[in-house]
């Protein structure tokens, strides 16, 4: 092997070693897409009407559609406590306002009237970027206690450890980046649960999260708030 051969092929193994390799441009890096073994769809036999109106929920070819009112949730059919969960979403409304729940118990949803959300769970929050602006002007207030990128914190008697960055009164897990798209633009959260820790991928990368997690095993909400969204490419696997 000639010297300029020699070369050439220290150069092809050195130059991903040292970090110099290009990367294909506009891929995530952790995108999980809820396909292959375990995993299943979650359509609209797989989900109760809990305390919205008959017409706040409807589907429409594989799409979710919410009006936002009034103010409630739909629960999954059946509880979980280890599962992946896939979601995409997109707001219809600048400001708008959602969410998942997670691990909810039975009884907080037991009687939940309208215009209520649960007492309980964890929530993996669901918010459009219009919705920070809204809340100053609203309340003459610094809404730093919120993002619109994916925060994750317990809801009512639930507890949650909050990974770091925190809000201010360390309730919140903020998201290490700002990745959420804007109005009428999908969104892909990938939510990993198992034993009580929560951690939160916002297109294709993880953000946040929290541990110790109580209860850890309920049910899954998809929440109205005033707003309308849509949801589709609703996928779950579980987990031991």
């Amino acid at each position: 092997m000639n010297r300029m051969c020699i070369l050439l092929v220290l150069g092809l193994v050195l130059i991903p070693l040292l970090g110099f390799a290009e990367e294909p441009l506009n891929l995530p890096k952790s995108f999980i897409d809820g396909t292959g073994q375990g995993w299943r769809p979650l359509g609209e036999n797989d989900f109760v009407r809990v305390n919205c109106d008959i017409d706040t929920w409807s589907w429409q070819n594989g799409l979710l559609m919410c009006t936002g009112k009034p103010i409630g949730v739909q629960r999954s059919s059946q509880k979980f406590t280890n599962f992946e969960l896939v979601v995409q979403w997109r707001h219809l409304q600048s400001g708008g306002n959602s969410g998942v729940f997670i691990w909810v118990p039975e009884e907080v949803l037991t009687g939940l009237q309208p215009d209520a959300l649960p007492k309980q769970g964890i929530e993996v929050q669901i918010l459009d970027h219009g919705y920070a602006e809204q809340y100053e002007k609203r309340t003459g207030k610094k809404g730093d206690w919120f993002t619109t990128n994916g925060d994750v914190f317990a809801v009512g008697q639930s507890a949650l450890k909050p990974f770091s960055p925190t809000s201010p009164d360390g309730s919140r897990s903020f998201p290490k980046k700002n990745l959420s798209k804007g109005v009428g633009e999908w969104n892909h959260y990938y939510v990993r649960c198992i034993n009580g820790e929560v951690r939160l991928w916002v297109n294709g990368e993880e953000v946040s999260g929290g541990s110790n997690a109580e209860p850890h095993t309920g049910y899954l909400c998809l929440e109205s708030e005033g707003s309308p969204i849509e949801f589709k490419n609703i996928r779950i696997r579980e987990l031991p």
